[in-house]
């Protein structure tokens, strides 16, 4: 057994944010003042940090940590305000090599004033090789009056240790597509995400991208830093690329490595779209979304085998606009018309839908893909291409109508995954009409195509209609054939 030192460095935490369920009785005015570890998991066992809070969890023990981000130990002091500081020592005992992280400060935390809660900083420069662990220990306070541990027997949280566990680190883009101008010098920027980190060291010459491309660029990304949650890209595009008659695309691809394995979307698609005259006055999106509504759906069918009969298959999703750029020339203001700050004006792509939900983690079902599956992964981290946040484009027929055109599927990689791990990439397009029928409704007539080799052993489609509210018009059978659902 070791016991290692490092550095001190003091916590940015606000004190008293969660308490095990013996203090909830405590009143501090009363009570001796006590200092104890305060490390407080999410119901998925992730560690919550500031500015983070839930009350209804009480602190743990032991942690196995699988991750080689900097993970963070706070330890709390129950008190008021404190008229003087407080320093707590602490030991640090470990099994195994201590050479793969560090401790920061190395012995002794320090509580003044409202501040209550000092953290202990574990951080990490390369894997561990062997299952070990990090025990802390609260030995010594500078305040006679203030207990070691909760003032109980059950639960003291006056030792904290951290199982080194297997290391498993996955990266993944958070926003899989960008739609580019096609100027000579535009910039964008992205992130790739590592949600357990990342080792400086192994991504420098690691080949973490593949690529498929369609125009020229340079590819640059900013300095590591003590980051370890993303890493920052610039894309510069190198060549002019704005012939509106052209549709140009390239593909950045998240390869799967020996130790850095892919999570949720993988393929990074950048585009330049076709442009054609259309007046955003007509504005054909704002047929299917309702901000004010937060429960608001749009409603339709696809023709699909149910009950090992073919039928049209019906579904709804949560429908949002796609948000944008005054510099766009598709964008139409939502809000902000009748003030001088801009800073709060809100555009709306005018030709374009999407599908997504307000609750992390969580999926809409845009075009009713849950229903092309089994076994599918409902998980947003797992399955980000059930949420399609650009999916449907209106073109106006002869660029202005208000009541008829044709519709896109806007052409993209999403990722669907089973909730047995498996991954897959699929390729969407389609395209069809619209009009506005009897009744207020607006009906979209469209052919939805996926792409996947291992999955269809090809390309596979199927027939949809889209509306705008609920309490559509009875559909037609149709004669065509029909698809059934696919185990993942």
């Amino acid at each position: 057994m070791n016991r290692i030192k490092t550095i001190a460095i003091l916590s940015v935490f606000v004190a008293l944010y969660s308490c095990s369920k013996d203090d909830y009785n405590l009143d501090s005015r009363s009570v001796d003042p006590f200092v104890r570890f305060n490390f407080i998991t999410s119901s998925a066992g992730v560690p919550l940090e500031y500015p983070e809070v839930n009350t209804g969890r009480v602190p743990v023990n032991t942690y196995e940590n699988k991750s080689v981000k900097t993970l963070k130990v706070p330890v709390t002091l129950t008190s008021t305000t404190l008229k003087s500081p407080v320093t707590v020592d602490f030991s640090t005992l470990i099994s195994g090599e201590a050479d793969s992280f560090k401790i920061e400060p190395a012995n002794e935390l320090v509580f003044e004033g409202n501040k209550l809660t000092d953290t202990i900083f574990v951080s990490f420069d390369k894997r561990w090789q062997n299952k070990q662990t990090i025990t802390f220990k609260l030995e010594d306070v500078s305040d006679p009056l203030v207990h070691i541990g909760n003032l109980n027997t059950e639960a003291l949280n006056a030792i904290f240790t951290i199982n080194l566990g297997e290391i498993n680190t996955v990266y993944t883009f958070p926003v899989n597509e960008f739609f580019i101008k096609g100027e000579i010098g535009e910039t964008i920027d992205f992130k790739v995400n590592f949600p357990n980190g990342f080792v400086p060291s192994e991504i420098e010459n690691l080949e973490i991208f593949s690529f498929v491309n369609g125009f020229d660029y340079s590819l640059t990304h900013d300095d590591y830093g003590d980051n370890r949650s993303s890493i920052s890209y610039h894309l510069t595009l190198l060549e002019d690329i704005q012939n509106d008659d052209v549709r140009y695309e390239s593909f950045i691809t998240l390869n799967t490595t020996e130790k850095y394995t892919t999570t949720g979307n993988s393929i990074l698609q950048i585009t330049k779209p076709t442009k054609v005259p259309r007046d955003i006055q007509a504005n054909p999106a704002a047929n299917f979304y309702n901000l004010s509504d937060p429960l608001y759906r749009t409603y339709g069918a696809n023709w699909f085998e149910r009950n090992g009969t073919c039928a049209w298959f019906p579904f709804n999703a949560f429908t949002f606009p796609v948000v944008t750029t005054k510099s766009n020339t598709d964008a139409i203001q939502y809000s902000g018309q009748n003030t001088t700050e801009i800073s709060d004006d809100v555009y709306h792509d005018a030709f374009k839908i999407g599908f997504n939900t307000t609750v992390v983690n969580s999926t809409t079902n845009s075009f009713g893909l849950k229903n092309w599956f089994t076994n599918e992964s409902t998980n947003g981290n797992n399955s980000p291409g059930f949420n399609i946040t650009s999916a449907l484009e209106f073109f106006p027929d002869n660029g202005n109508s208000r009541t008829s055109g044709n519709v896109l599927v806007i052409p993209k990689f999403i990722t669907i995954a089973g909730t047995n791990g498996n991954k897959h990439n699929i390729f969407i397009s389609g395209e069809g009409t619209y009009k506005q029928i009897e009744n207020g409704f607006v009906e979209i007539s469209f052919e939805l195509k996926l792409k996947n080799q291992e999955l269809f052993g090809g390309t596979v489609s199927s027939q949809y209609k889209l509306y705008n509210k609920t309490g559509f018009p009875t559909l037609t059978p149709l004669s065509t054939p029909c698809l059934k659902p696919v185990n993942l």
